[in-house]
């Protein structure tokens, strides 16, 4: 057998025995549109819900698009769980259509609900009232694009749904933010202080949020998602069940095969709901800084709240592996047919 197929019958038993007891409660914030690797990392979170892995709360949005929520919906729509909750910034980073989300403009193809970003819920408010609706400490939130709606949600007064501001409410509800952001090791091609485009876009946001943010963070750094890129092979073989499956689409639309997009959001997801694995070395305690130019600086302390992901060379190719089996699993069933859609909603 090769190698390959060593690591594929190797990983595929692996889950199956050591599968999570209860699903790990899930909220994602992510900056859809402006890379493909978030739409990888949707269909991983799908994947590990269909199984059993991890449950998707809410989905909020940091980047400030119209089409970004309708684009979500449509993901997940495709996936089969078209009523998960969504929340959209106002007044956030970046405000471009980006290069695929004018896919959903074609709704026979990517059947969704949700008319406009306009018409959503706003993030801050959908991350309280959900939060406030789990019990204590048992809330995973991974944060895949800019620190904007979770540092405002740090700062929010008290509301109908908890009399806890913010920060208290974050304290008591979540057991563990997973960011991507920054850089903590050498990036090839680079030199030592390489400024990560999802600290840079919001470098105040991320800074407060650095300061303040009152749970353990784990945060995969940008070399960590270059170290484990998604291989092309499976976006050209593996979806072909669906003539317009929107990951695949997606992806070619952002930049055709023959590329290995990083993996920059997926490895939080994987190390958020996997942890017991060990896809990946942490580094001991410490603290993140985020200075003023966005640089990301990490100082050892025993008593610190933060630790980053490090990926031994070794280990990538399994990773590699775990990432393509869940992200080109199927849906969980059939995509509704478009002539019987619902018509666009409301969610305010």
């Amino acid at each position: 057998m090769s190698l390959r197929g060593l690591l594929l019958a190797a990983l595929v038993l692996l889950p199956l025995s050591v599968a999570a007891a209860t699903p790990v409660p899930v909220i994602l914030d992510t900056d859809m549109g402006n890379d493909v690797d978030d739409v990888l990392a949707m269909a991983l979170l799908h994947a590990l819900e269909q199984r059993g892995e991890s449950q998707l709360l809410a989905v909020t949005l940091s980047k400030d698009h119209p089409k970004a929520a309708p684009f979500v919906d449509a993901v997940n729509t495709f996936y089969g769980r078209p009523s998960i909750p969504l929340g959209v910034v106002r007044d956030g980073a970046t405000t471009d259509e980006g290069k695929f989300l004018g896919l959903v403009d074609q709704r026979a193809h990517y059947p969704h609900q949700l008319a406009s970003g306009a018409d959503a819920t706003d993030a801050v408010a959908l991350l309280r009232a959900t939060l406030a609706a789990q019990p204590d400490q048992s809330v995973t939130l991974i944060q895949v694009g800019f620190f904007t709606n979770f540092a405002r949600l740090l700062q929010s007064a008290p509301d109908r749904h908890s009399p806890l501001d913010g920060r208290a409410l974050v304290e008591r509800k979540v057991k563990l933010l997973s960011v991507m952001a920054g850089a903590f090791q050498t990036v090839d091609g680079h030199d030592n202080h390489y400024l990560e485009y999802n600290i840079i876009k919001d470098i105040p946001a991320a800074q407060f949020l650095a300061r303040h943010w009152p749970t353990p963070i784990l945060w995969s750094g940008y070399e960590v998602g270059v170290a484990a890129p998604y291989p092309h092979e499976s976006i050209e073989q593996d979806f072909s069940a669906y003539p317009h499956h929107l990951l695949k689409d997606a992806y070619y639309r952002y930049l055709p095969p023959p590329h290995d997009r990083p993996s920059w959001d997926l490895t939080s997801v994987l190390a958020a709901v996997h942890p017991q694995r060990h896809y990946f070395d942490l580094s001991p305690p410490g603290r993140v800084e985020v200075e003023a130019d966005g640089f990301t600086r990490f100082r050892q302390d025993k008593a610190g709240r933060d630790r980053f992901l490090i990926l031994d060379a070794g280990n990538a190719p399994r990773v590699v592996e775990a990432l393509r089996l869940l992200v080109s699993q199927p849906p969980m069933r059939a995509l509704p047919d478009p002539a019987t859609a619902p018509e666009p909603r409301d969610q305010r």
